[in-house]
């Protein structure tokens, strides 16, 4: 089974409503108002706009580009001068959202599906106070089996807190099993379905989190390298320890999380679990390489990690290779000078 679930006494969290307006604040309260304060210096390294203002004229030095030089203004004072551009920090952010079968797990207090709307809370609502506009494309895995041609409900791209209380509403009520009858929607996911919906949606660059456990149907990754080509991507990665290493529970039923399909195993045996962490390795590495060759950072996060710790990883990671980049840009310019 692609998309195995473990079914056993504690295993699988009960369904329950949420209500996006206490969900909002409570992110507001524990998450928000600290990453707010610790995110001033690091805003552009997370998000980095895509316009460009001229903010100034100097004179020409021996490190700097030439294709940025203002010919006329060199002409006119006899002396090279270059121009410098202030980047425009204001994003267009679209959340890519998986809410298929497999991300109602979760083996301990907290799903995939609640810590992918926790995470979609808390970065909607930094960037709109920020005056950013965020959209999402919603994808539950049915449209395909209900003769839906689109492959997932779509929310333009809007500001302001409501937007962030209407995308989460969304989040909470579409392909939940709280809100669904018992049956699974009887179809695996196919990530290309919504990387390629999302290409028909966005028409101007912006930054696109896909947020998914990636546990798809193959041949998602061209789609993948076609959305990155044109959008900063990245990826959001959704998982259960339990996905990755299966504890001794003894005899459990596992059960497909879209297909319905199941079967009993008895998990006090070594070699069975040593089989199952060996193919999740293999997914692990499999999901790395396609990224990796995308050329795609990758924020993961556990049901059982703290969201804002992850967070802040994640922003120090991507700010040291920032640092490099700009340090080889700057060692390279200064060879070729």
């Amino acid at each position: 089974m692609s998309q195995a679930q473990v079914i056993a006494s504690g295993a699988a969290v009960p369904p329950r409503r949420v209500n996006p307006e206490h969900l909002l604040r409570r992110l507001e309260w524990t998450v928000i108002r600290r990453l707010d304060g610790q995110l001033q210096g690091d805003y552009r390294t997370l998000l980095r706009g895509f316009g460009i203002d001229l903010a100034d004229l100097r004179e020409y030095q021996a490190h700097d580009d030439v294709r940025y030089i203002d010919w006329n203004v060199t002409a006119r004072l006899q002396t090279p001068h270059v121009r410098e551009f202030l980047e425009d920090r204001e994003v267009t952010a679209w959340f890519l959202l998986d809410l298929s079968g497999s991300v109602n797990f979760g083996s301990g207090n907290v799903r995939k599906r609640e810590l992918s709307s926790e995470f979609v809370g808390v970065l909607a609502r930094l960037l709109t106070r920020h005056g950013n506009r965020v959209g999402a494309l919603l994808y539950d895995g049915t449209t395909a089996v209900s003769g839906n041609n689109r492959a997932c409900q779509v929310i333009p791209a809007r500001v302001g807190r409501r937007q962030v209380l209407h995308l989460l509403d969304r989040m909470l009520n579409i392909g939940d099993i709280s809100t669904a009858s018992a049956q699974p929607p009887f179809k695996e996911t196919d990530l290309a379905l919504l990387l390629a919906h999302a290409q028909t949606v966005m028409k101007r660059r912006s930054v696109v989190f896909v947020v998914s456990d990636f546990i798809s149907v193959p041949g998602w990754n061209k789609a993948l390298a076609l959305l990155s080509r044109r959008h900063e991507v990245i990826a959001v990665r959704l998982y259960d320890p339990m996905e990755l290493e299966l504890p001794d529970l003894g005899f459990v039923m596992m059960q497909d999380a879209e297909t319905g399909e199941q079967m009993f195993v008895d998990t006090r045996d070594r070699r069975f679990r040593k089989r199952f962490a060996e193919a999740a390795a293999r997914r692990e590495t499999a999901l790395r390489i396609v990224l990796s060759e995308a050329g795609i950072d990758c924020l993961e996060l556990a049901t059982d990690d703290r969201l804002g710790e992850a967070l802040l990883r994640f922003i120090q990671l991507r700010k040291q290779r920032s640092q490099l980049s700009a340090g080889a840009i700057t060692a390279r310019k200064s060879v070729n000078a």
